[in-house]
């Protein structure tokens, strides 16, 4: 079994053959992925050494030290969240071996076809339509809304409905779906911030091989299902220093600005850095429970190595903790709190929340509680699949997705 020791004396050996200094970048990332360094917990032969994903952290830090490139996860957080370890689990051979690669090192950037402008948050509810032809591939037509990335994006996961005849959740299909292809029109939705980081994504008649579909036909929900509980983990679960991320920033305005404390912004402040101390903490148990070496079954039902609905209360945490506290830091700051550098119309590449200013915090956390899941659908989620609690009563879910009222 891979441990650390032998993680290290790979990475030295990767580090050797490829200098840092010397070696162009895409060329390392290639040879990172190819050595099994990319994610340490995937197979061998697509970027891992079947090894615990705690010692993922063991190849960073090494590479660190020695000035590597990263792959800028930030820009492409959707392929490594989302779309890989769904393809991972339900991919065929050649999916796993066409998409991983360029997927980890970025040569192809990813974003998730999912929500619409009909569903809500009811996302069960779509009504992008996929019909196959006598040749057995599809013709999709529909929309899709708060597309991140959608601009820069080769590839989508993409969901659509393939049979209306069954209730809703029996009727849907998992693809992967080229956004170079024609029929493919992807439109900016401007935001709170000014800036167009969401989009909104219309699909006219664009043909999708049935090589494309991932996982069996009508099972699209199960699919997705894996899919929404990897973003939820990615979204709220990143590992994050102590007194890292956003509360990292606050505690130090607090200490740069002693003209501007008071008793009450003390108290509050004091609540927000433990909140994110046992958010940080949590997650890194939840890490933990992700190890693939695990065979038992967490609570939810899911299986050691695939994220479980607490992942929901993991991402939960996230959205509270940022709005709560970007409206301290605005609220302490003053004036200063409200500056905010470029209201200019721009389609960024990401998000950052460390790197700009209070204003920009303030404003863009107000998308978190709706962006990977509404924070009512998550409570839902964790009062059923973790607590226990009874379901809320469903009178849509034995209808026909086509006689549902719309």
């Amino acid at each position: 079994m891979t441990d650390a020791d032998d993680l290290r004396r790979r990475t030295a050996e990767l580090l050797a053959a490829h200098p840092p200094a010397t070696t162009d970048r895409l060329e390392f990332l290639r040879a990172r992925f190819d050595a099994g360094l990319a994610w340490v917990h995937f197979p061998q032969g697509l970027g891992g050494l079947d090894a615990p994903r705690s010692l993922q952290a063991v190849v960073d830090a090494e590479l660190a030290v020695a000035g590597a490139p990263d792959n800028d996860p930030g820009r492409i957080g959707i392929g490594l969240g989302m779309a890989a370890p769904t393809i991972l689990r339900f991919g065929t051979d050649e999916q796993k071996q066409r998409f991983l690669r360029p997927l980890w090192t970025g040569e192809e950037v990813w974003c998730q076809l999912f929500s619409e402008p009909g569903a809500g948050s009811d996302l069960a509810a779509l009504a992008t339509r996929a019909v196959r032809d006598d040749g057995g591939d599809w013709t999709v037509d529909g929309q899709k809304v708060w597309t991140s990335s959608a601009h820069l994006a080769r590839w989508a996961i993409l969901i659509a409905r393939t049979d209306p005849d069954v209730p809703k959740h029996r009727g849907i299909s998992y693809f992967l779906c080229d956004m170079t292809d024609p029929g493919v029109e992807v439109r900016p939705l401007r935001q709170i911030t000014g800036e167009a980081e969401f989009n909104e994504v219309f699909l006219t008649g664009v043909r999708i091989p049935d090589a494309h579909r991932l996982g069996t036909v009508g099972e699209g929900w199960k699919v997705a299902r894996t899919t929404l509980m990897n973003e939820r983990v990615a979204i709220g679960g990143a590992r994050i220093p102590r007194e890292g991320g956003m509360i990292g920033i606050a505690a130090a305005d607090w200490r740069g600005r002693p003209e501007l404390r008071t008793h009450a912004l003390h108290q509050r402040l004091l609540k927000l850095w433990v909140d994110a101390e046992v958010a940080r903490l949590t997650g890194e148990r939840l890490r933990q429970q992700l190890s693939p070496a695990l065979n038992s079954v967490r609570a939810g039902g899911a299986p050691m190595g695939q994220p479980g609905p607490e992942g929901s209360g993991m991402k939960l945490a996230f959205a509270r903790l940022a709005q709560e506290i970007s409206g301290w830091e605005v609220e302490f700051l003053a004036e200063d709190g409200l500056t905010y550098d470029d209201w200019t119309m721009r389609r960024p590449d990401g998000v950052d929340f460390t790197g700009r200013e209070a204003g920009y915090r303030y404003l863009r956390a107000k998308g978190n509680s709706i962006e990977g899941g509404t924070s009512e659908v998550l409570l839902n989620i964790v009062a059923e699949r973790v607590l226990g609690l009874p379901p809320e009563p469903r009178t849509d879910k034995d209808v026909a997705w086509k006689d549902l009222p719309r």
